[in-house]
């Protein structure tokens, strides 16, 4: 765990080790959260369109997904339906 000081304008320096890691260099743009008592410092994404693209890759079809989703409450539907034929 590392730690800074607060400067009077409000400042802090971020350890070198972190910067490294995360890639922060001057002009990096960050994201403050406050998530209820804990403050998170975020590095904001260079282009966020092209680093998300492909995230999904590999996993279950969104549109199959929908699709069978929509079948099975389709199939519920004609039940309670029938039911009350």
């Amino acid at each position: 765990m590392s730690a800074s000081v607060i400067s009077a304008k409000g400042w802090v320096v971020i350890p070198k080790a972190l910067r490294e890691r995360y890639g922060l260099k001057k002009g990096r743009k960050v994201y403050f959260v406050d998530y209820g008592g804990v403050i998170s410092l975020i590095p904001a994404l260079d282009d966020p369109i092209e680093q998300a693209m492909g995230m999904f890759k590999g996993g279950p079809s969104l549109t199959e997904e929908l699709l069978r989703d929509r079948r099975e409450e389709l199939e519920h539907e004609e039940r309670e339906f029938q039911k009350h034929d």
